[in-house]
């Protein structure tokens, strides 16, 4: 089978890091692989995924995120390719429209529970809706994202999902088949739990790591935040990713006197080493669907904890730590804790590892090619 991804590029985030883990999957499978990016440039994710599936043919489309133009090089290039993967909004909306001419088998991924189009609502709506409509299979990337979507949709929801009524009122909108599902990210739990921390980045501090690009949905601003309520000769933040934001959180730990105990790491691709490296794992986020990040930290054996948000609670409640949406101080006592309380560090980080096991992404491929299969 020939399987084409299109992404809006390969730079930090979990869907570029989902697509570049699944691509050397499937061609093991035996499958004819493919993406298309967006945006032009060599990053570390894209040296990854050549060095690992020198077979997959990348398309590499313009300068920017969003160009009409690219539906007419979408026609060309998924002529060639069985199935269409999409990620990210733009890519969604221009494969649907560009199979109107190519009649291909379309399956996407949704990979948060909300973004700036759900929110205005109105004409982009009802674009969204004759989009999804176009789609032979939605994968959602947890039960919260899925819920989302229906309500989103005005869909008829999920049995196996708590209900959540549509403020709006309308009726429901049945995609073909209702083909929504979910399923679950995963990461290769072994492979990271095994992996060799990063000598040249060893300190005698204590080290919380954030793993995000910087966009609207990040909250490093809260990290930066609770490293400054605590003392700066005993704790550091790593931040890796980056994005247009930074400055803005260069600038906050500036004026917060903590630019020296604050180190960007940039875009790694040795990111399970830098987990391996840190002491405890933390995501901090307005909303999310299921952050890959969020299981890598489990998988890294390291207490992982998160802003208490719908998409990250349901996977980190019981295992994991949580902390209000936005409360700096909240963060800083746990990460002291976690400090201070050696038994307490190692029960989190036994929890946590023992749930990163529920997403390893073998279950995950099985079930993307499966979809694929039907």
């Amino acid at each position: 089978m020939k399987i084409l991804h299109v992404i809006t590029s390969l730079e930090t985030g979990g869907a570029e890091t989902l697509v570049v883990n699944l691509l050397p999957r499937f061609r093991a499978l035996g499958h004819e692989v493919g993406v298309v990016v967006f945006k032009n440039g060599r990053t570390p994710l894209m040296e990854r995924l050549e060095r690992e599936c020198p077979d997959c043919k990348i398309y590499q489309l313009g300068s920017s995120f969003y160009n009409p133009r690219y539906i007419f090089q979408l026609i060309r290039i998924m002529r060639k390719y069985d199935v269409v993967h999409t990620h990210n909004s733009a890519p969604q909306l221009f494969a649907a429209m560009a199979n109107i001419f190519c009649h291909k088998k379309l399956v996407t991924t949704e990979h948060s529970t909300n973004n700036r189009k759900r929110e205005k609502g109105g004409l982009l709506r009802l674009m969204d809706k004759w989009m999804y409509r176009r789609y032979d299979t939605v994968i959602c990337i947890s039960e919260i994202a899925e819920n989302k979507l229906r309500e989103y949709l005005s869909l008829t929801p999920n049995p196996g999902l708590t209900p959540t009524p549509s403020p709006r009122g309308e009726g429901n909108m049945l995609l073909p088949n209702d083909n929504i599902c979910t399923i679950n990210n995963g990461v290769d739990v072994d492979g990271i739990h095994k992996a060799a921390p990063i000598e040249e980045l060893k300190t005698d501090k204590f080290v919380t790591v954030m793993v995000a690009g910087f966009r609207e949905a990040k909250d490093q601003d809260t990290v930066v935040k609770a490293l400054s309520l605590l003392p700066q000769d005993q704790y550091e933040v790593w931040l890796v990713g980056v994005g247009r934001r930074q400055e803005i959180v260069k600038s906050l730990a500036e004026s917060l006197k903590v630019q020296d105990s604050v180190k960007f790491l940039g875009l790694r691709t040795d990111v399970p080493n830098i987990l391996k490296t840190a002491d405890v794992v933390v995501m901090s986020t307005h909303y999310e669907g299921l952050s890959l990040s969020n299981i890598e930290g489990m998988a890294a054996g390291k207490p992982f904890v998160a802003s208490d948000v719908e998409g990250i609670h349901e996977v980190t409640e019981g295992y994991g730590l949580l902390f209000p949406h936005e409360d700096a101080a909240a963060l800083a006592g746990i990460i002291q804790q976690l400090h201070d309380d050696q038994a307490f560090y190692n029960q989190t980080a036994r929890r946590c590892y023992e749930r990163a096991r529920q997403f390893d992404i073998s279950e995950m491929v099985r079930r993307y090619n499966e979809v694929y299969e039907r």
